[in-house]
């Protein structure tokens, strides 16, 4: 929630703004909101660039079985240009929370406490490439984004270790 918020107010900040050009360096679009998938996991993405290639993303997923757990990523992002002007690669660093039921994610804590949900602060990072159609408001990017969890069974790989997303630009 506080990820999202965070994201929320940088756009809404910003959008006081004259916007920018962008026809020079990574930058193909201020901000852009769309879906992520990859085979586990479902959830909205929304980008904002902050300035020149620095952008920061949020992220709430959650699970395609497993409906009632959530997850919401912040992350910074940097972008760089890889030949075409519209293909860029990224990598950056972030947090997460997730809030997860103990018998989704715990099978012996649920065995042995019963019912509960169980709170994962981790540390996320990312990268991956993107590219953004000129004639259309698009964005497709693809990533891997391995993380460590301070709580919880899953640590360093897993369902969320990578997805792919499509977002409108604007």
């Amino acid at each position: 929630l506080f990820f999202g918020l965070f994201a929320l107010l940088a756009v809404q900040a910003n959008a006081q703004k004259k916007k920018p050009s962008f026809s020079k360096g990574t930058q193909n679009y201020e901000t852009a909101l769309g879906i992520r998938l990859n085979p586990w996991i479902v959830g909205f993405t929304i980008k904002h660039f902050i300035q020149g290639p620095h952008a920061i993303e949020g992220l709430v997923t959650t699970n395609h079985q497993h409906k009632g757990n959530v997850t919401f990523t912040g992350l910074y992002e940097y972008h760089w240009n890889v030949g075409l002007p519209e293909l860029n690669m990224y990598a950056g660093v972030g947090v997460h929370v997730g809030f997860y039921d103990r018998r989704d994610y715990d099978w012996d804590r649920y065995v042995e406490k019963g019912k509960g949900t169980y709170v994962s602060p981790g540390l996320d990072g990312i990268i991956g490439i993107e590219y953004t159609f000129k004639k259309i408001p698009l964005n497709l990017s693809a990533d891997l984004k391995p993380y460590v969890q301070f709580a919880g069974p899953t640590n360093f790989i897993g369902e969320e270790i990578g997805g792919i997303s499509a977002r409108y630009t604007f």
